[in-house]
């Protein structure tokens, strides 16, 4: 049973508007001892605000709440209560004597609501500098409405929206941002929790810090989520980000995304799901790959979702690490893509298995699975989504029904390259151990077919300029051609006007495959052309750059 001592308790009353308009406040020190269950060693914790308001129902309008008191929230509701707070401005500097139960439970938090109580806010500013402050916090049958409010969390482990053990929080076109360490914007923690994201601006800044981090059910709608300090998006667990015409941009060198499993207890199971509809993720790191997931199983459905990624790699899928801790099992990703343009890397380790379907006019240009190291690699085309191929790629199984004719594979563009097979599994059955010719050269063949070493041997058939990847970029990508013979070739980007803009080939090379990167960061967002001429051969493609 919980305990609920009462130190000093004054709560303020509207008083009727008086024919003058004057409007009588009395302002009241407030504090409330509240005894939780025993954490680990046996020891409580306590909650207080410097508002409290324990059941009943209360409206407070343009007040300040100040709070310099370690592990005090600036306003604490409890016990079925409801408040209304309107263009209020709650400031907190105390520290928390618990980072655990900051996160946990919500002690120390600029807004706090507990025990089946519900607050709303609109127009509000919530400040808090102490660690461990987060700005609003829900726990267990609480309720939270945010209505138009300003955020800004300084604070290591200061998340602004946050809630845990079942909490709910609603938002609508707020705006905050988080600068400390471990201070993800927009959170669960323990026990989970349901948050829904309207509109609105949501920046995590510090290390560790993503902009929305899920141990629950997060579903943001035209909202915009920007991590400079971690991953954009992070799962834990059997648990559920959901995205809506958002705009997400992560700028740290790491992973644009994270799918896992920490073992610390804070999230049960391994089946975790990003989906995406709309919108768009751009990830400036160089390192790790845009979709990134280790010891659980990723569940990535996107639909037609701008992919901005300045990385080679769009999926790894490894037994790997995060953080100072190191997975103990590969993982397994289930990667579903409809109306997507993608590009970049699939890479996939010996402990870890991977599914890529496309669908609905869906595109990759890519490699997928170059080192030949995959557990298990399965690629599934409808016959309206193609691949193009970068580099010789490796599957073990394939499944494109419509896209074999005779002994072709009509969407399957090889570009010189071989894809390889394994056919002695019963699920590559269709493809009947044979070898299908792909598009602008190369083969689909079962892996170890010695003819197909033979033709890796022969000289490309053809020139070919192969379109960029990424397009868009910014602000690097990578152009691949092929030259027939030995020529001299050049390869040059133009502007829109067609005035020469950068060389970047221009010599005489030996017939072959190349690749070269193009670093746009001198020049600005637009649209360009790369032009490439050989002997008697001319071609030119379209490249975006967004800046």
């Amino acid at each position: 049973m919980e305990q609920i001592t009462f130190i000093i308790y004054e709560r303020v009353n509207s008083m009727r508007q008086l024919k003058n308009s004057l409007i009588i406040t009395m302002v009241l020190s407030i504090a409330i001892v509240f005894h939780c269950p025993a954490q680990p060693g046996g020891t409580p914790y306590t909650l207080s605000g410097t508002y409290t308001l324990n059941g009943g129902i209360a409206t407070q309008t343009v007040q300040t709440f100040t709070s310099s008191t370690p592990d005090q929230s600036g306003v604490y509701v409890c016990n079925s209560c409801n408040l209304t707070l309107t263009n209020c401005t709650i400031t907190t500097s105390g520290n928390t004597s618990s980072n655990d139960n900051s996160s946990f439970y919500g002690l120390n938090a600029g807004v706090l609501a507990t025990s089946a109580s519900q607050i709303t806010l609109t127009g509000c500013k919530i400040n808090t500098t102490g660690t461990g402050a987060n700005g609003i916090f829900a726990y267990g049958t609480a309720s939270i409405i945010s209505i138009g409010n300003k955020y800004n969390m300084t604070g290591g482990g200061g998340h602004a929206i946050m809630c845990s053990g079942g909490g709910t929080i609603t938002v609508n076109n707020d705006t905050a941002v988080t600068s400390g360490g471990s201070s993800s914007n927009i959170a669960t923690d323990r026990g989970g929790g349901t948050i829904t994201i309207n509109g609105g601006s949501y920046t995590a800044n510090g290390n560790n810090s993503a902009a929305v981090y899920s141990t629950g059910t997060i579903t943001c709608t035209n909202a915009t989520l920007v991590a400079n300090g971690a991953e954009a998006l992070v799962i834990e667990g059997s648990n559920k980000i959901v995205l809506n015409n958002c705009t997400v941009a992560c700028t740290y060198n790491k992973w644009g995304s994270l799918l896992y499993q920490s073992m610390s207890g804070d999230a049960t199971g391994v089946d975790g799901y990003l989906s995406m509809t709309g919108g768009s993720f751009t990830y400036t790191g160089t390192a790790g790959g845009l979709f990134y997931n280790t010891n659980s199983t990723a569940h990535y459905t996107l639909n037609g979702v701008i992919l901005i990624n300045n990385c080679d790699t769009l999926i790894r899928c490894i037994k790997g690490s995060w953080g100072g801790s190191t997975a103990t099992s590969g993982g397994i990703t289930n990667f579903s893509a409809k109306k997507q343009t993608l590009t970049g890397l699939i890479h996939v380790d010996a402990n870890s298995k991977a599914y890529i379907t496309l669908q609905d006019t869906s595109s990759l240009t890519g490699t997928i699975n170059k080192t030949n190291t995959a557990n298990t690699i399965a690629l599934t085309l409808d016959a309206s989504s193609k691949w193009i191929v970068t580099a010789t790629s490796y599957l073990t199984t394939l499944s494109d029904v419509k896209g074999i004719s005779g002994t072709s594979i009509t969407n399957i563009t090889g570009n010189g390259f071989n894809v390889y097979y394994d056919a002695a599994l019963s699920a590559n059955n269709a493809l009947g151990g044979k070898t299908y010719s792909l598009v602008n050269g190369g083969v689909l063949a079962p892996k170890g077919s010695t003819a197909v070493d033979q033709q890796e041997r022969e000289q490309p058939a053809e020139y070919i300029l192969n379109q960029n990847y990424p397009n868009p970029f910014n602000p690097s990508t990578h152009i691949s051609f092929v030259l027939a013979k030995e020529s001299d070739v050049k390869l040059e980007v133009l502007n829109i006007l067609g005035e020469h803009v950068m060389t970047l080939v221009q010599e005489r090379r030996s017939a072959g495959q190349y690749s070269v990167v193009f670093n746009a960061s001198s020049i600005s967002g637009g649209l360009y052309f790369c032009r490439m001429t050989a002997d008697n051969f001319v071609d030119v493609k379209k490249m975006i750059l967004i800046k």
